[in-house]
């Protein structure tokens, strides 16, 4: 799973790739569960994409708090579409891309965990695949945007099997690659659940 990343602030990547600009409003360096991150979504009726802040950690419409964000920044793409915190917005077809320069794994060769920083090797920021949704904050009525990153199991990847302890399941948030930014944007269900299937070539990954 992944709970730190670096929300990328290259404005020119992000305009060449999808013709709009990152948020005006500051964002943190590092991103966190509760930090907000930019993320690029599409109408599906009009086929506009806009830019935002959302909020790392996905608080579905029907939610009385915000604590199940602390349980939601990372949904497995093998059951995202029967949870009760995903199934309405991948239903919906809320699909997303987070902007990243690079995110962090635990790797425990040593012994020990040491935090490993996973990024391509071209140094270019990437697009890890979200599903995002919008909660009504009961008291204010302030309408709050979040996302959650979308992973695969990642046993047999040659880079992202390293990371975790000997045991526990591999998993890697599902990278997009270029030439699928707008398919998986504008992807109906069946589509979608094809493209975050596939891997990220390792050989285009370092660590």
């Amino acid at each position: 799973m992944c709970t730190n990343f670096t929300p990328t602030k290259k404005t020119e990547w992000v305009k060449t790739h999808f013709g709009v600009e990152l948020p005006a409003q500051d964002y943190p360096l590092e991103a966190f569960p509760s930090y907000p991150a930019p993320i690029v979504v599409q109408s599906h009726s009009t086929g506009r994409i806009a830019c935002g802040l959302a909020r790392f950690g996905l608080i579905p419409s029907w939610a009385e708090d915000d604590k199940i964000s602390r349980h939601t920044y990372n949904a497995r793409s093998e059951t995202v579409a029967e949870k009760p915190s995903y199934k309405a917005a991948w239903r919906n077809r809320q699909f997303g891309l987070v902007f990243v320069d690079n995110f962090y794994e635990p790797c425990y060769e040593t012994g020990k965990a040491v935090r490993a920083q996973i990024r391509l090797e071209s140094g270019e920021p990437f697009a890890i695949a979200c599903l995002w949704d919008r909660w009504k904050q009961p008291e204010t009525g302030v309408v709050v945007t979040s996302f959650s990153m979308l992973t695969v199991n990642a046993d047999q990847h040659p880079v992202m099997r390293r990371f975790h302890r000997d045991g526990d399941e591999k998993r890697t948030p599902v990278i997009v690659s270029e030439p699928n930014y707008l398919d998986w944007l504008g992807a109906s269900v069946e589509q979608a659940g094809q493209l975050i299937h596939l891997p990220m070539p390792s050989d285009l990954m370092a660590v």
